[in-house]
This record gives structure tokens, sequence and C-alpha cells, in this order.
């Protein structure tokens, strides 16, 4: 660990805390969205507004970062941490908007298995955050986001090929896709989250 002789600014451990807790209640509410047909549109407006959320805490911390003089740790890696962390929620509300904007009542079940592989990340980076403070066992937290995005992968692929197998009128594929490709956006982003943080705790190990 480098050397410091001066004070820094540790509050944004706290706010990337912060926007990875508004990650997990997101997912929460994607998960409810999907599972629940009969109230859709009101749960999309929760995860509206959780999106707004994560939105503010992103510009709380780059304004804390352009306040401040002496950082935790780079500069460049505050600030893309912060805007990755944001990208994952933008991912998932932007899928939980198009189900409701399409109308679409009833889902692949793999659609499902997207969901949860994106609430395992969101678990697992919400208890990351906490041990930026001291860099340590952080390495099983991306080796695991790793292995989950590749899930994820393999999950987007066989829904493509149900997609395209013939069950479906060329209409809904074109919906139910737009869905599953913001799906696999937020598991991408998940992965972009934990490479940054992985560059990080090299940095400054």
């Amino acid at each position: 660990m480098r050397l410091r002789l001066t004070p820094r600014e540790d509050s944004f451990y706290d706010m990337f805390a912060n926007s990875a807790n508004n990650l997990v209640t997101g997912v929460r509410l994607l998960v409810e969205l999907i599972s629940d047909g009969s109230d859709r549109e009101a749960i999309a407006e929760k995860l509206r507004a959780c999106e707004h959320a994560c939105d503010e805490a992103t510009h709380a911390i780059v304004h804390r970062l352009n306040e401040t003089f002496i950082t935790p740790f780079d500069r460049e890696d505050i600030h893309a941490l912060a805007v990755r962390l944001d990208d994952v929620m933008d991912e998932m509300e932007e899928a939980a908007d198009l189900v409701v904007l399409y109308k679409i009542e009833q889902l692949p079940r793999e659609v499902v298995q997207q969901v949860e592989v994106l609430e395992r990340a969101a678990e697992l980076t919400a208890e990351a955050m906490p041990r930026l403070r001291s860099m340590k066992e952080l390495n099983e937290y991306w080796i695991e986001i790793n292995r989950l995005e590749n899930q994820g992968d393999q999950i987007y692929r066989r829904l493509l090929a149900r997609l395209f197998g013939g069950d479906y009128d060329a209409l809904t594929v074109m919906k139910l896709k737009d869905v599953i490709d913001r799906l696999e956006g937020a598991a991408d982003a998940f992965e972009h989250v934990a490479n940054t943080v992985e560059a990080i705790a090299v940095k400054e190990s």
C-alpha cells in the first residue's frame, strides 16, 4: 500500500456502497416484474425511481470527486466505477420499461434465468463495495462475476436459438430480443464493474 502523508476523502466508499445497494433494490424489482404480470406498470415505475436514485448517486460521486483534492485511489478509477455501476441500472430499467411498453404478457422461461444471474451479481457487487476500503478479499468477487457473465452468455444464446426457432411470430421475436439484449447488457455491465474493481485493487496492492 502506498504511503500517504495527507488526509484523503474516504466518503467515496460509502457512496459506492450506496450505488451497489441501489442495484440490489433494482434487480429485486426486476424479479418481481417478470414473475408478477398483474401490476407491471407500477413495478416498472418503482424501478424507474430506483434508476433516478442511481443517477443521483452517480452525480454525487462525480461532484465530490470534483471538489476533492486527495482521493482514496486514482480519480479516473473513481469516475469509471461510478459510471459503470450506473450503467447496470440503466440496462435493467430499460429492460423493464420495454416489457411494459411492448405489453409482453408471456416471457420465455430463460428470461427468469437471466434475471437470476443479475440478482446474484448484484448481491456480490454490494458485498464487494465495502471491501474497497481494505482492498482485501476481492479476487473471489471478480472471478465469480466473470463466471456469472459466462453463464449469462450461455442463457442468452439459448434464448436466441429459441426465439429464432419458429415458435414466435416476427414481431414478438423483435420485442423479446430487445428485452433480452438489455438483460444481457446488464450482465456485461456487471462484469465491467468487476473489471474496474480488479484494476483498482491491482494498482493499490
